[in-house]
């Protein structure tokens, strides 16, 4: 007998539902055509690496509403200005998550944020179809989120590989040992280490400690989740990791900028390092 499904399994489940929907009015091969003639994404692995050379660690400033997990975590929800606070802030990239069912995400709130600021964005979604990926080209995302745990087989490395057609970066995203393998394998440039177990939401910043080593330059190791302040930044630099993606602790500031700003300070002071440029 099987056994109960995951958190995760029933996002997925929800999630190829909407993909179906969302065909049906707009099939893939008018999407492809729609896309064609955009303008090349800002370079979102570049922008990555030089945040990690001028100041030793480079921020993924995430832009959502909600969680599954924490519910609503900011109720005064406004894309284009959390944007502009988070580039004041100095991010060296952004994260919007468009998920709606269970993060009241939306895709209009990542064209927002982009059409703020001048940084480079991550669509955060359950990412399962090329359809998705082609959406995300579509509506102004400069990168797009695989994670391992949702993409078995060779489904993974096909996603990968439309991602870099779109000329989209992909940010592979991994949780232990083996999808830390199959990231390796793919060549991945950007390797995402989520600290939140998906099937579980149990999170443990000991397993970027673990697994950061293994991640070697070129490739750039990114620290998700649980990542709360310049400690944990500063724990996960000594591990390897070049880059951190944070959400949570910044939405629930009172200003988003302003804490990233002086969360990249101390980081400074946390690492030993001198003050950003």
């Amino acid at each position: 007998m099987n056994g109960p499904r995951t958190f995760l399994e029933r996002i997925l489940d929800t999630k190829r539902e909407e993909i179906a929907a969302r065909r049906a009015r707009l099939p893939a091969g008018e999407l492809a055509a729609r896309i064609a003639g955009l303008p090349p994404p800002r370079p979102f692995a570049a922008a990555l690496r030089a945040a990690a050379e001028s100041d030793g660690l480079a921020v993924i400033a995430e832009i959502k509403r909600a969680s599954p997990s924490a519910g609503v975590i900011r109720a005064d929800f406004d894309p284009a200005r959390l944007a502009a606070q988070y580039a004041a802030g100095g991010a060296a990239c952004l994260s919007v998550l468009t998920d709606a069912t269970y993060f009241q995400g939306h895709e209009d709130h990542l064209s927002a944020a982009r059409a703020a600021c001048d940084r480079p964005v991550l669509r955060k979604d359950f990412t399962l179809d090329p359809w998705q990926i082609d959406e995300a080209r579509l509506i102004g995302a400069d990168a797009v989120l695989l994670i391992a745990a949702a993409l078995p087989g060779e489904r993974l490395a096909e996603l990968y590989a439309h991602a870099a057609e779109r000329q989209l970066a992909a940010l592979v995203e991994i949780h232990d040992e083996a999808e830390l393998e199959r990231a390796l394998a793919l060549k991945a440039e950007l390797v995402g280490i989520n600290h939140r177990d998906l099937r579980t939401f149990v999170t443990d910043l000991a397993i970027g400690e673990r697994l950061a080593p293994r991640i070697a330059p070129p490739a750039l190791a990114i620290g998700e989740s649980g990542i709360r302040n310049a400690a944990d930044c500063a724990r996960l630099w000594r591990a390897g990791g070049r880059a951190v993606l944070i959400g949570e602790t910044f939405m629930r500031a009172a200003d988003p900028g302003a804490a990233l700003a002086a969360l990249r300070r101390d980081f400074q002071q946390a690492a030993g390092l001198g003050r950003p440029t």
